[in-house]
Order: structure tokens, then C-alpha cells, then sequence
């Protein structure tokens, strides 16, 4: 059943990235929500697609989505949908391929099905609990690294404490930077602050298939369908770094928490 769900999930995923890259070279309306915090008229359609298509798949599923009004009556559902519509709203506007169409499909508060459309990189990655995560048809393995010093991170600067990483090219979509580790293509990608579970749920399950370690920011285990629907950071390493990564990394990540 999870294959046939996930491969119905996988063809919905497609059909919306389609939708969203064929108006990528359109004029479209776009805006703030915050500052910083871009949003595109192409958002909404493709949130409003999404909630039709899979609601219609599974209808006693919740939903989460960066683009709807939360509704908490998604915290008595044992299985909900999270759904980032476009992750990397500014790589899209910009023109820029780092974006992705994320979906993940939470049971008991951790990812079963996860998926990344990114057709501008012309990539499709999925995972299904237990058996496995791929990109493009291709079963993905994060590497091996154990050391910190050479680890690969997707950043756009290094920070002076971490010149001893190697810093990789950095798509806008947190999603897909979480996927390049869970493809061995980087052996570390940390953040430091508050993040919505929608951004990364679908990424956690690719990363955790593929035998990375994921955590939140602290080191802790990340759950999803909460009432803030929100983790602090995220830490996602290649098996063997992880240790080495809390150790370095919990200072910063407890300063960073307390200015909050």
C-alpha cells in the first residue's frame, strides 16, 4: 500500500511542480508576508491545488502548509499532510532553479511519505518509511565522512570557527540542502533558529532512509504535528558526524536560543 500511495503522492507532486515551473517565466504578482519573507501569487495557487488533490486522497488527513490558516483540528488527526507549496519562494522569483515543491505525509508525528519536486533541477526525490529514499530513480546513501574538518556544507559563506568545512553550492529550498546530504552530495547542513515543520518534514524522512542522522539544532529528536507546528534549527550530518557536530555546534546553538 505505501508504494501505491507514495507513487500517487509522487505523480499529485508533479503535476503541481509542473503547474509552478510553467509560470515561473510569467509575470506574476509577488509581495512580502514579513520582511524577508517573500511570497508569490503562484504560491497560493499551487497551495490551493495541493489541499484540493490530497485531501482527495486521503480524506481524514490533517493539514499544515506554509500558505493556509492553521487550523488546529489538525492535532486530532493521526495522519497529516505538510506541504511547503514552494520552498525557496526566492529562488523561484528570482529565476533562480533552488526551489522545490515539499510533501510529507506525518503518522504519529513523524514523516511515512516524503517528497521533493524540483523540476527546475530537474530532480524528483521520494521516501517511504522503511524502505528506502531516491532521486530520480536512484536509491540515495548519505556518505561516510566521520571528520569535520573536510565536510561538506551548503552555505554561501563560512563562518571563521568552521574554515576547516568546505563550503557547496546553496539552493535557496532548506528542503533540497537537507537532500544533498541525504544524497552524500554534503555531509552537514545546520541552521540556528526557529523553523516551521513544513520546511523540512519531508527532507527529515529523505535524510533518515538514506542512513544520515537528523535532529533538531540541540540534538534532539524532531516531532512533527505540534501546536507551533515549529523546531529550533535543524542538524542533519552524515552518520558518523553526527556527534562531532552537536559538540562543535551546541554552543552556538545555545547562544542563538537564548536572543530569542
Amino acid at each position: 500500500m505505501a508504494d501505491t500511495l507514495l507513487d500517487r503522492l509522487a505523480g499529485i507532486a508533479g503535476e503541481a511542480a509542473a503547474l509552478a515551473h510553467a509560470r515561473a517565466s510569467t509575470d506574476f504578482e509577488r509581495w512580502e508576508k514579513a520582511p524577508g519573507n517573500p511570497v508569490c501569487e503562484i504560491d497560493l495557487a499551487v497551495d490551493a491545488f495541493l489541499r484540493e488533490r490530497l485531501s482527495a486522497l486521503l480524506p481524514d488527513a490533517g493539514w499544515l502548509s506554509e500558505e493556509s490558516a492553521d487550523d488546529h483540528a489538525r492535532l486530532a488527526c493521526r495522519r497529516v499532510w505538510i506541504v511547503d507549496p514552494i520552498d525557496g519562494t526566492r529562488d523561484y522569483i528570482r529565476g533562480r532553479p533552488g526551489w522545490s515543491v515539499s510533501i510529507a505525509l506525518v503518522e504519529d508525528g513523524q514523516p511515512v511519505l516524503g517528497v521533493l519536486d524540483a523540476p527546475a533541477r530537474h530532480e524528483r526525490w521520494r521516501a517511504a518509511a522503511g524502505e528506502g529514499a531516491w532521486r530520480n530513480g536512484v536509491r540515495l546513501k548519505a556518505s561516510d565522512v566521520a571528520e569535520m574538518a573536510g565536510a561538506r556544507t551548503p552555505v554561501d559563506a563560512l563562518p571563521k570557527a568552521d574554515r576547516d568545512l568546505v563550503a557547496v553550492a546553496k539552493p535557496n529550498s532548506i528542503a533540497l540542502r537537507m537532500a544533498m546530504v541525504a544524497a552524500g552530495e554534503a555531509d552537514l547542513l545546520a541552521t540556528f533558529r526557529w523553523g516551521n515543520e513544513w520546511d523540512v518534514a519531508a527532507a527529515v524522512l529523505l535524510l533518515r532512509e538514506a542512513g544520515a542522522a537528523v535532529t533538531d539544532a540541540l540534538g534532539k529528536p524532531l516531532r512533527f504535528n505540534t501546536p507551533r507546528a515549529q523546531a529550533f534549527g535543524v542538524l542533519a550530518t552524515a552518520p558518523r558526524l553526527h556527534a562531532s557536530a552537536i559538540e562543535r555546534l551546541r554552543p552556538r546553538a545555545i547562544a542563538a536560543l537564548g536572543r530569542r
